[in-house]
């Protein structure tokens, strides 16, 4: 395989909804460029880009996979992507590496979710978009719908380059706006004829292309002058104009096509290559902001991108050179950790089939195995270089669960599993939790989780259980309470002895300073002689006064005292959960000349602690979430009702492109697979985010349940 300049290389990723044909048109764009000989489908589960096994069980795509073809002197790099919305990390992934975006729509569906979802994410990540409208040779295509549904969620962004002849079970002709030229299929290996468009498509060819020429006019002002002054534009004019208003956003073109057939395949290749943007005049973004070149001339830098462990070759690392050359055999450096990495055998990838070569230069992609250390986002250059590229900013999760081996001994397999998937998918996220005693997993959606499982049971043959996951709750109090406890113990010789005497009330931050207190009937005056502020790794703060007076207890015994009231902290009398914001003034106490220790005062502490906590009013605090979701408008009240039960707090709403937006406050509790529920109540067509806001109290009957709850717990244990 031959190495192409920078200018030679378009990199693009296939974008849509599942069952759109994004893997059927990868299969028909290689073939075109003869780099398979047969294409494969997905049903025959013989296909370049799904080739895992649950992929193909599955049928469909799970993983992004990257292939190339060679067409017209120019390698066409191509990221397929999965269809559902739970696995967009390789979607974004793609996006960090790709300059282009082509939208699959399915003709027999017309806008689905998954379109206008990833079509948001292309204009977040500011890809031109090329539509392909596929599937126009099923007997339920429509392409007038199709349009329509175009138009109404792109608006005046639409423009056709192409309309069908003939669209239904016998489509083999469509009418080119661009060329003005009519292009008939002979057969499914994408043989075509090139005529002239008959006169009973003229009026309607002549409409289309003078939208188009206006539209391309749009975006240059010498290209409008032009315009003005000769009525028309060349096709080289309409296509800069058309290249220009992509890469503004302003303008998406649509493409009609039979991926299967290989109908018009060959003609969106061929405006992929002459119209959208080649790497060198784009700049890549550094981690600190600044930009520079793709540049073959500068020094060698890598991005990778990607990483996964695939069979026979063990670690792959998948990534695009920004600057120079990767070539074989180069030392090059991990910036990020002073590492330094040799860089192997390179290949060019066709999914499962891996083509050495010699070097890739600036703006191509590729593929290499077995470094050391190198980890998904991380950038690799040549000594003397310093450049770090921008990281890719994967969504936050929206799906929480606990898992954990089925067998107790297969625990630190298990992490290491768990780790690893994290590593080649980041949206997948991995804590065990001290405070929980639980695994959490968090990613984007219940499928996702559950093929992560099905992998785990089914490759790694290790039993793994999903169960719902605890709550971080938080326990405080919200008034003043006293309490003291003698900790005695005699059991021959050398007894345990000591007494604390200590008064609590809630920290609020910024309150001033008391010394005077009434509790349990009594007014009490502290003597304070030092105070420690200890902000808490869980949130908020414990206070700590030391407020004897007359040696009643002798100062070596305060961090005893101390470690006591830290270890109650940590497991709250409530519910076991961390408790948070308190001030506690220990003031009096007694000890024993022989029998007192640490022990015994730590042991008193803790208990007086417990007992003064419980007469404080104490109330148990939830995590809130911000939630943000878009939803379409005549989802609006389901959406509404559904959060309403769970006891969402909705703080805004407006309107973006044909969606609404709402903003609200979701206790952490309430949303246990609200992603499965969201998507079942809106037909899949609703996204949302979250993400921690802060604790609130909970409300005394849901306060009432969990103590409850926690008690029969512990009956249990």
């Amino acid at each position: 395989m031959k190495t192409y300049n920078t200018s030679n290389v378009r990199n693009v990723v296939l974008l849509g909804a599942s069952k759109s044909g994004k893997t059927s048109l990868a299969e028909t764009m290689m073939f075109e460029g003869r780099i398979i000989d047969r294409r494969g489908s997905v049903e025959a589960k013989n296909t370049m880009s799904d080739n895992s096994e649950v992929e193909q069980i599955n049928q469909r795509s799970i993983f992004s996979t990257l292939l190339y073809t060679e067409f017209m002197d120019t390698k066409l790099n191509i990221i397929d992507t999965p269809g559902s919305d739970d696995f967009v990390g390789g979607v974004f992934a793609a996006f960090s590496v790709a300059e282009t975006g082509i939208l699959l729509v399915n003709a027999t569906q017309g806008v689905e979710v998954g379109t206008e979802i990833f079509a948001r994410h292309a204009f977040h990540h500011n890809k031109p978009l090329i539509i392909a409208v596929n599937q126009l040779d099923n007997e339920k295509q429509d392409w007038n719908a199709t349009m329509e549904s175009l138009n109404k969620a792109f608006g005046k962004k639409i423009v056709a380059v192409q309309f069908p002849v003939n669209p239904g079970t016998g489509f083999d002709t469509f009418v080119d706006i661009l060329k003005m030229k009519k292009y008939r299929y002979t057969d499914e290996n994408g043989t075509r004829e090139e005529t002239a468009i008959p006169s009973d498509l003229e009026s309607r060819s002549m409409d289309l292309h003078q939208e188009l020429v206006e539209m391309a006019a749009e975006n240059e002002e010498k290209l409008m002058e032009a315009f003005f002054d000769k009525g028309v534009l060349s096709e080289d004019e309409i296509r800069e104009g058309l290249k220009m208003g992509m890469m503004k956003g302003d303008i998406i073109p649509v493409f009609c096509i039979s991926a299967q057939k290989d109908i018009g395949v060959k003609r969106l290749m061929e405006f992929t290559i002459n119209t959208t943007p080649s790497p060198d005049i784009v700049k890549a973004e550094l981690k600190d902001g600044s930009s520079v070149d793709i540049d073959v001339n500068g020094p060698a830098s890598l991005y990778v991108y990607k990483t996964s462990q695939e069979q026979h070759l063990g670690d792959v690392s998948y990534f695009k050179v920004m600057s120079g050359k990767a070539v074989e055999g180069m030392d090059v450096i991990n910036p990020e950790t002073g590492d330094k990495e040799r860089i192997g055998a390179i290949y060019a990838v066709a999914g499962r089939n891996k083509t050495k070569v010699q070097e890739i230069c600036a703006g191509d992609i590729g593929c290499t195995v077995k470094l050391k250390g190198v980890k998904c986002c991380q950038t690799l250059d040549e000594p003397d270089c310093d450049w770090i590229f921008k990281p890719t900013r994967f969504p936050d999760p929206k799906f929480r669960i606990a898992i954990r081996a089925r067998d107790s001994k297969d625990d630190e397999k298990l992490g290491e599993l768990l780790n690893k998937a994290s590593a080649e998918d980041p949206t997948i996220h991995v804590l065990y939790s001290k405070e929980l005693r639980q695994t959490i997993l968090s990613g984007q959606g219940e499928l996702q989780i559950n093929i992560l499982k099905w992998q785990l049971n089914n490759i790694s043959k290790l039993e793994v259980e999903l169960y719902p996951p605890k709550i971080p709750y938080r326990e405080t109090i919200t008034k003043v309470a006293r309490a003291d406890y003698r900790h005695k113990k005699q059991s021959g010789g050398a007894g345990q002895f000591g007494e604390v005497h200590l008064l609590i009330e809630p920290y609020v931050e910024g309150a001033p300073e008391k010394t005077k207190f009434r509790a349990d009937g009594m007014d009490l005056s502290m003597n304070i002689k030092g105070r420690e502020e200890y902000p808490l790794e869980w949130g908020g703060k414990l206070v700590f006064y030391n407020c004897i007076v007359g040696g009643s207890i002798d100062a070596r015994f305060m961090p005893a005292i101390l470690k006591g009231i830290m270890e109650k902290m940590t497991q709250g009398p409530l519910t076991g959960s961390y408790a948070r914001d308190i001030k506690v003034y220990v003031y009096d106490g007694k000890m024993h000349p022989v029998d007192s220790n640490e022990l015994a005062f730590k042991l008193a502490a803790r208990n007086a602690f417990r007992e003064a906590f419980r007469k404080a009013a104490p109330k148990i605090m939830e995590p809130i979430y911000n939630v943000q979701i878009m939803v379409p408008s005549d989802c609006m009240g389901d959406v509404m009702s559904d959060l309403q039960n769970r006891r969402a707090m909705i703080e805004g709403m407006n309107s973006e492109k044909g969606f609404e937006i709402l903003n609200a406050r979701v206790p952490l509790a309430e949303l246990y697979k609200y992603s499965t529920s969201l998507s079942s109540l809106t037909s899949g067509r609703a996204t949302f985010t979250m993400k921690f806001a802060d604790y609130q109290q909970v409300p005394s009957n849901v306060q009432e349940v969990l103590l409850k709850n926690y008690q029969e717990e512990e009956k249990e244990e």
